[in-house]
């Protein structure tokens, strides 16, 4: 049976000094943050023309507004814009 690649990774960090392998941990998780997640723009096409120009430019003053403040309260406003797109809701 061959060995798999985090086996083989293991066993070499393993073998190095602890501040090494903090160094190899830490390059581990930057590689996994620097990794782009999402999907294909082709997934995306299927939404091509739901947003009316109006509900473009609600959306857009509505991020504008919203950046980097926290509202205890946000699910409340989005509430409606939600209901009408509910493929905005991403966890």
């Amino acid at each position: 049976m061959e060995t798999s690649i985090v086996d083989r990774v293991a066993e070499e960090v393993r073998a190095l000094a602890p501040e090494l392998q903090r160094r190899v941990l830490e390059f581990a998780r930057a590689l996994s943050v620097s990794t782009p997640r999402g999907v294909h723009g082709r997934q995306l096409l299927r939404f091509a023309g739901a947003l009316t120009p109006e509900d473009a430019r609600l959306m857009r003053e509505a991020i504008e507004q919203g950046c980097e403040k926290v509202d205890s309260h946000e699910h409340q406003s989005l509430a409606p814009l939600l209901q009408r797109f509910p493929f905005l809701c991403v966890v």
